[in-house]
């Protein structure tokens, strides 16, 4: 039998019955569509988050004070007390070869008073390169000088939001601003930057870090962040400060983690959220692989005389176990089809209904989708298309 007239024969058995065959169709129409629906907001998300995490930069390592580890009690005459991060580390840090920029924090929470209003927020302790470090940007004015950190001048750049509730449409440049008991001169005004995991960015102050620490009475760095060339690998970068730091504090007693190391974990935590969000959306596939032997069987049953007639005048068994199997894969197929039209429509609905809420379909999606559908009607398909090719033509032509 020619290709072609098995694919007639299936495609006209798949017509024969339209009622029956759409209803089939449907059932994998809703489970494709389940999945690539979840599956589309799983993806949208994934992407918004490591979005989020990559808008500083993905050449960035962060070294924080204390050892994260889990030991025995420390040796006697060892003080158990962690060195903090100084103001030296930092200075000596920038001196590194791949390092492109330094930038130590230290932050607080305090009042702000300006223009005769007061608000409360965020002051952060920066270094003259973190607009490098984090790829940020000024408005207007400029940011804070490369002064000596211990001999920083108490200038103070703004935040996009903050300039606005102090100063409103004025010019802030050259105003004076009250951070806690100690007054700066605002210098600067950032670009917005938006929200970073809830934080708001441009609702903060920036001081030099010398100054924050004496703003807030700390003795050291919260943390230092370092960026580092295009290309350098982190375990190199790691390496090179690890050896600086140990030389310097006598031992290991500080933390770095790289923004590689981070995006790395958070994509594998996402891509299994993903995963199991499409492991929901494909248990409706189920039940559709399960219409799909229902009708199969059916059909066999129903077709048991054409059957016979067909192995009488000569076709091979195999023939017969193709065109069954041609009848199911059809069906998944063309259910396949819907599903996707359906699932991308219903995702790109919910995206313009909610703006918010992030989805992304990513064509590698759609081709597994189309696949997961005929591997179901090749296998739900196998049964009934197995008892048909062993059907005994004298029999079949019988039952007649």
């Amino acid at each position: 039998m020619l290709l072609t007239d098995a694919l007639r024969l299936a495609m006209r058995a798949v017509t024969a019955q339209r009622l029956r065959s759409f209803l089939t169709l449907l059932g994998i129409a809703v489970g494709i569509a389940s999945v690539i629906l979840l599956t589309s907001i799983g993806e949208g998300i994934h992407r918004f988050v490591l979005a989020e995490f990559t808008q500083f930069g993905t050449n960035i390592a962060s070294i924080t004070p204390g050892k994260v580890k889990t030991s025995g009690p420390a040796p006697t005459g060892i003080p158990s007390s962690v060195r903090p991060l100084t103001l030296d580390d930092t200075l000596h840090l920038s001196k590194l070869p791949q390092v492109t920029g330094v930038s130590a924090m230290v932050w607080g929470n305090t009042e702000i008073g300006a223009n005769g209003r007061l608000r409360r927020s965020t002051v952060n302790g920066v270094g003259a390169d973190m607009l490098n470090v984090y790829s940020m940007s000024v408005r207007i004015g400029q940011f804070l000088p490369n002064d000596e950190l211990e001999n920083a001048r108490a200038f103070v750049v703004l935040g996009s939001k903050l300039t606005t509730e102090l100063f409103g449409t004025d010019n802030p440049l050259g105003q004076r601003v009250r951070l806690g008991n100690s007054q700066f001169r605002v210098i600067g005004v950032l670009e917005s930057k938006g929200q970073f995991l809830g934080v708001d960015l441009d609702d903060a102050a920036y001081v030099p870090v010398a100054r924050a620490m004496e703003l807030f009475n700390r003795d050291g760095m919260m943390k230092i962040d370092i960026a580092y060339r295009e290309g350098v690998p982190a375990a190199s970068v790691v390496k090179s400060i690890t050896r600086l730091l140990e030389a310097r504090h006598g031992r290991e007693d500080f933390t770095i983690t790289t923004q590689e190391d981070m995006l790395r974990s958070l994509s594998n935590i996402l891509d299994i959220l993903t995963m199991a969000v499409g492991a929901l959306g494909s248990i409706s596939l189920l039940v559709g692989g399960v219409g799909i032997v229902t009708i199969m069987t059916i059909a066999v049953s129903e077709r048991t005389g054409e059957i016979g007639l067909l192995v009488a005048l000569g076709a091979p068994r195999n023939t017969i176990l193709g065109l069954f199997l041609g009848e199911a894969v059809a069906l998944s197929a063309l259910g396949g089809i819907i599903g996707l039209v359906l699932g991308m429509g219903l995702a790109q609905i919910i995206h313009l209904a909610v703006p918010a809420l992030p989805v992304h379909t990513p064509i590698s999606f759609v081709l597994l989708a189309e696949g997961i559908a005929i591997a179901i009607g090749l296998v739900a398909g196998v049964l009934p298309a197995r008892s048909a090719a062993r059907l005994d033509p004298v029999e079949a032509l019988r039952s007649e």
